[in-house]
């Protein structure tokens, strides 16, 4: 008989459908709370954006690298947010310092799920080239000529099969992440049970989840909508600090 494992005990809790709007709510509350320290991080997540968005404009074969790169980035910013939102629940005193440096007793656990992310990150990034080299068999086309072809109807095939193979890899990524990141810095868990137990949540609400991801992409791509992307600064935050209250709406632990 193996030993008995000595992992903490948890349990996947039972969501309501709309959870996301009370998750919402909890990290309107600590955007407020901690206006300076949630705008620092808005304004990188605006500037991340930025900068992509100049590289689809100009070199858009390079898009994809460059979101690889923001996949080591981005991970490490929400830590900062969830770090931000976790001292305000246990009742500590969030500081700038604290919300930087939180990682790094983190660093081997979140360097692996960050790790994952990305190859998954290259996969999509390689399947859509191959659906884009199926359509356009003339070479590979400028940024305008990938958003003309989005938009023509004569070219639906297309469209679905893009749109199929980005649902796919979108999917598998929002599912391995959603929680595993907060619970890293939560409870310093190893990469993997972190995103077996983020699946998990998934499965067993989907409802919930799904419509999680829903305003996820509403606000961001409503962000990106206004001049400059300026929704970012506030959606940015916003979201990571709800993104940790997803968490903690989702697994209770059994054990202190």
């Amino acid at each position: 008989m193996p030993p008995p494992s000595e992992a903490p005990l948890k349990e996947i809790l039972k969501l309501p459908t709309f959870a996301a709007l009370r998750w919402l709510q909890l990290g309107w509350q600590d955007f407020r709370a901690q206006t300076g320290i949630s705008l620092f991080y808005g304004v990188a997540f605006w500037a991340m954006a930025m900068v992509m968005g100049m590289v689809f404009r100009n070199k858009p074969e390079y898009t994809m690298t460059l979101v690889s790169g923001c996949l080591l980035v981005g991970p490490f910013l929400a830590l900062g947010l969830y770090e931000v939102s976790r001292r305000r629940e246990t009742g500590q005193a969030p500081s700038f310092i604290s919300s930087l440096t939180c990682w790094k007793t983190r660093l081997r656990s979140m360097g692996l799920l960050v790790g994952v992310l990305v190859v998954l990150e290259l996969l999509w990034g390689r399947v859509s080239l191959v659906v884009i080299a199926l359509f356009f068999n003339s070479g590979m086309p400028s940024s305008v000529g990938v958003m003309q072809a989005l938009t023509n109807p004569e070219n639906l095939e297309f469209v679905l099969a893009y749109l199929v193979v980005g649902g796919i890899f979108a999917g598998l990524t929002f599912a391995i992440s959603v929680v595993s990141i907060p619970m890293i810095l939560d409870r310093d868990t190893d990469a993997i049970s972190a995103a077996i137990t983020s699946i998990a949540v998934v499965l067993q609400n989907t409802g919930a989840m799904l419509l999680w991801g829903a305003v996820i992409v509403l606000l961001i791509g409503m962000s990106l909508l206004l001049p400059l992307n300026a929704g970012l600064l506030l959606a940015g935050p916003l979201l990571g600090h709800a993104s940790w209250h997803a968490y903690r709406g989702s697994v209770h632990w059994l054990q202190a």
